[in-house]
């Protein structure tokens, strides 16, 4: 029960939480039980995988949150914690898996204390942008904590993977893996390189190589092919030889399983005890060896993937002093120096140990790209700068003549934020000046003002100028300023690149 005293947050699908979850507990000691009567492992690995089930099942059954003068009150399976109001700096909400068709928008409620740490709140939890449920509980949460604390924002903060307030460990993890996938690969090019010049140099075997050094030499054996087995690209096909001799099955690529015919005989080549050559009359399969070459293209290849979620980390070190629910500049022009340089060093990496270069093409090659590299970076760091909104003009009607009124149209991409009526449905993708006319929403880039809403420029007034939030929405790009306008006493958010936003309330005023 919610009252203006007291605000009780319940589990929705409450009785559906406790059938999972005792379904699971069942699962668990049926599952206990059939495993220290049979030993086999099947069981056990059924076990642990109910175990999960049944607890998180079970803890979201019980999960309970209560709120009133005194603070939050946390009740879950495993523990029970409470908060007064007087520790608590804001409530957030968190989204997950937004602007993402195959899975559901998560959100979520964060408490931030005043020291800065964040704690979770089990509920409220809505699964879709559009939850009065959720809406309703967070909106009774924020007006307790008006009442018995000292919130730190008026506004809602909203934390999405593209605000400040996100996590960087992720980016983190996946940085340190690639370039650990990187030295791996990088370790094992010295062997690639020995195996592939040895191979090239093996002979075959005679009669008198001693039997220790002939997985050094070619060894030839005749067979007759009993059987194809041709699959997906993606699948391994399969050779069969007549009585199992030399070997049963060998694996070959698709091609070779469709070239060769049941009843031909081929000759097989060893080498450090595996078929290398299968020649036949009408096609020859050659096993691929991988050389330092290519080994040392991959190593490359990891360490540069490794360099777009660094160019994450970097972004959000330089937003750190932004307040955590500003939208951050996209990481995407950074990915551009990144392809630019794989398109310079990844051939480079291959030429380099696969066919030896003179050092002077090798230095030429070399400082060339990274000169173009570190351009393209320079540019990347200006292109992902955070742009702060200028000043914004006093408080005032924001109509007023047009002053470029005999100009062209031009349209520029901008969106208002709600709905009106003058851009019902939040239909509006672009705003037209100049033309003679006043400015006007529409659905479309032009020429021509089909659909155009007059925008009453006599109504608007200006208040605020600022970077995105994650209140925002997805809609709205990470580079765009939000211009906050007062329509008639109902406030309205027009966002637009800052040129574009600058140039349209420029003809507002």
């Amino acid at each position: 029960m919610n009252s203006a005293r007291e605000v009780i947050c319940h589990p929705q699908e409450k009785g559906l939480w406790w059938i999972l979850g005792g379904l699971g507990a069942a699962a668990t000691v049926a599952a206990v039980g059939l495993w220290a009567a049979s030993g086999m492992v099947a069981w056990l690995v059924v076990c642990l995988l109910s175990v999960p089930t049944c607890l998180t099942s079970l803890n979201r059954a019980t999960a309970r949150v209560r709120a009133d003068a005194r603070g939050l009150h946390v009740r879950t399976l495993l523990r029970r914690w409470s908060l007064p109001w007087s520790d608590v700096a804001d409530l957030r909400v968190r989204l997950k898996y937004e602007n993402t068709p195959r899975a559901p928008e998560g959100r979520w409620v964060v408490a931030v204390l005043r020291d800065g740490r964040r704690r979770r709140l089990p509920l409220p939890v809505s699964w879709t942008p559009h939850d009065p449920d959720f809406h309703a509980a967070l909106d009774a949460l924020r007006a307790l904590h008006r009442h018995h604390g000292t919130p730190e924002s008026d506004h809602l903060p909203v934390i999405s993977s593209r605000t400040a307030g996100r996590g960087w460990a992720g980016a983190l993890a996946l940085c340190v893996l690639l370039l650990a996938g990187a030295c791996l690969a990088g370790w094992f090019v010295p062997g690639a390189g020995a195996t592939e010049r040895a191979w090239k140099s093996a002979v075959p075997c005679t009669a008198g190589t001693p039997a220790e050094d002939r997985s050094e030499c070619l060894t030839t054996l005749a067979a007759v092919i009993e059987r194809t087995e041709p699959r997906r690209p993606r699948e391994e096909s399969r050779l069969y030889f007549t009585g199992a001799r030399p070997m049963r099955r060998l694996a070959v690529s698709r091609e070779a399983a469709q070239e060769f015919r049941p009843g031909d005989r081929v000759r097989l080549t060893l080498w450090r005890g595996e078929v290398r050559t299968v020649a036949g009359e009408r096609h020859v399969w050659r096993d691929h060896i991988a050389g330092a070459g290519e080994v040392a293209v991959v190593a490359t290849g990891l360490a540069l993937g490794a360099g777009y979620p660094a160019a994450r980390l970097l972004i959000r070190l330089r937003g750190r002093r932004r307040p955590d629910d500003e939208v951050l500049p996209s990481a995407l022009p950074f990915a551009v120096p990144l392809v630019v340089t794989g398109l310079w060093l990844l051939p480079l990496s291959h030429a380099y140990f696969a066919r030896p270069l003179g050092p002077t093409a090798a230095l030429t090659w070399a400082a060339a790209g990274t000169l173009v590299s570190l351009a393209l970076l320079c540019w990347a760091w200006r292109a992902t700068r955070v742009r702060v909104p200028e000043a914004a003009p006093a408080s005032g009607a924001a109509g007023g003549p047009s002053a470029d009124a005999l100009d062209g149209e031009v349209f520029v991409r901008a969106r208002f934020l709600e709905p009106t009526d003058y851009n019902p449905h939040s239909f509006g993708t672009h705003i037209v000046l100049g033309g003679g006319a006043p400015p006007a929403v529409i659905p479309h880039p032009g020429p021509g003002r089909y659909a155009a809403r007059p925008i009453p420029v006599d109504r608007l007034t200006l208040r605020d100028v600022r970077r995105a939030r994650g209140s925002d929405g997805d809609t709205v790009p990470t580079g765009w300023h939000v211009a906050e306008l007062d329509d008639g006493g109902t406030p309205v958010r027009l966002a637009a690149a800052p040129a574009d936003l600058a140039r349209i309330l420029d003809r507002l005023r």
